[in-house]
């Protein structure tokens, strides 16, 4: 069975940096969705200390990316990419179950 998130290389390198730099023990990245912005949810990232009871995880390219329980259903089918562009670099989410994005792409809608 596939995993929910699919972590492309770029995201995995960037991961292991971010880890590494951090400068302490790290259960992984953490993935998910709150309510925010003027489409209604947005993605989180932050480390995580340790596993929660709940947590979906992936281990995929040398990296684990835990995915918080109640943003599972939002992000089945999701591509996690890293982007480096000349204005901006970061996260980002090729999301199949997205239905529309704000204008200023920092939220979605499902």
């Amino acid at each position: 069975m596939p995993a929910p998130v699919q972590i492309s290389d770029n995201a995995a390198q960037r991961i292991q940096a971010l880890i590494a730099q951090r400068g302490k023990p790290t259960a992984g990245i953490k993935v998910g969705v709150k309510t925010r912005g003027c489409s209604g949810l947005s993605y989180t990232i932050e480390y995580a200390d340790e596993v929660g009871k709940y947590d979906e995880v992936i281990e995929d390219k040398g990296v684990r990316v835990l995915i918080d329980p109640k943003a599972i259903m939002f992000l089945i089918g999701t591509q996690m990419d890293y982007v480096e562009e000349k204005l901006k670099s970061g996260f980002v989410f090729v999301n199949p179950n997205e239905k529309g994005r704000c204008g200023c792409g920092e939220s979605f809608h499902v």
